[in-house]
């Protein structure tokens, strides 16, 4: 291993820990100014299921980490997860396409609106 890599290496290894550290403090700052509740879902959480409550961060940056939490929310890992979906699709544009790359042009409520009108007149 030559120095440069050696070096390399221990940036990198300082930098992941640095990070896990970080994330372990505003995590347990959340635990103790809010609910162990979802935000979302409003599922109840116990020392049991803990693992399964995350900590958002609203602006979605990590190093936003004000003392009193005001970044932060606490959503289970389905609803963090859906969370992090949507800002991709609205970050990359939100279009659904088909394993050929076509977009979908589909839309099956297209029409409902004049559906329901029939309805009311029949």
């Amino acid at each position: 291993m030559t120095p440069d890599s050696a070096r390399l290496d221990r940036l990198v290894a300082d930098a992941r820990r640095s990070a896990e550290q970080r994330e372990q403090d505003y995590r347990e700052r959340a635990l103790k100014i809010y609910p162990w509740i979802c935000g979302r879902c409003a599922r109840e959480f116990t020392r049991i299921n803990l693992r399964e409550l995350t900590v958002h961060h609203r602006d979605h940056n990590h190093d936003n980490n004000p003392p009193d939490g005001s970044n932060w929310e606490l959503l289970c890992l389905y609803c963090h997860d859906n969370e992090h979906q949507r800002q991709l699709e609205a970050t990359h544009g939100a279009t659904i396409q088909t394993a050929r790359g076509n977009v979908a042009t589909h839309s099956p409520f297209a029409d409902l609106k004049s559906l329901l009108g029939q309805k009311d007149s029949d």
